[in-house]
């Protein structure tokens, strides 16, 4: 496995929609291996393909509690429920953290690496992550998201080496 060279803001990939997989490229196996040790490395939770500079429609998933990855093909929310204010960050946008509104219940559809059809039904973190991912396959950003402009907040360390979150305007600090 080797570690993927991550895309930051404001590469266009990042706004660029991935392409639908329609046959499962026998290098798809390593790619996801890599995109889940480049996740790992990062601390994330999850990465979209584009993050790592591919216009595949793949996502990979691993929640703190979870011993393996999930690898989503093609992954589509298909209903929404609710909706929560939730704070997000991203592998893309390191140092930043944002409150946005996500729905509070999904159900998503995709593809396994075998090619077999995946339904999942979530809320929680899980489905956070999921709608986060799935954005990214689609040009959009946790800063699209945002409840307002005045919940965004870039992370900075005292001396003691604890986290303070700075508010900022968010079209003026990413221009």
């Amino acid at each position: 496995m080797a570690l993927l060279q991550m895309r930051f803001l404001p590469d266009p990939i990042l706004r660029t929609q991935a392409k639908k997989i329609s046959k499962i490229p026998s290098t798809l196996p390593k790619f996801t291996d890599d995109m889940v040790e480049t996740m790992i490395h990062e601390h994330g939770v999850g990465l979209a393909a584009n993050q790592v500079g591919s216009l595949q429609k793949v996502c990979v998933i691993q929640l703190p509690e979870w011993e393996e990855a999930m690898v989503l093909i093609n992954p589509e929310i298909t209903e929404a429920e609710g909706e929560v204010e939730l704070e997000e960050g991203c592998l893309s946008l390191p140092g930043y953290r944002g409150i946005t509104l996500r729905s509070e219940k999904v159900k998503v559809k995709a593809l396994g690496l075998d090619g077999k059809a995946v339904r999942i039904q979530t809320e929680g973190l899980f489905s956070q992550a999921l709608q986060h991912e799935i954005d990214h396959l689609n040009g959009i950003l946790y800063i699209d998201r945002l409840v307002s402009k005045d919940e965004f907040y870039k992370i900075q360390f005292d001396d003691e080496g604890n986290a303070e979150y700075v508010q900022i305007n968010k079209d003026s600090e990413l221009s």
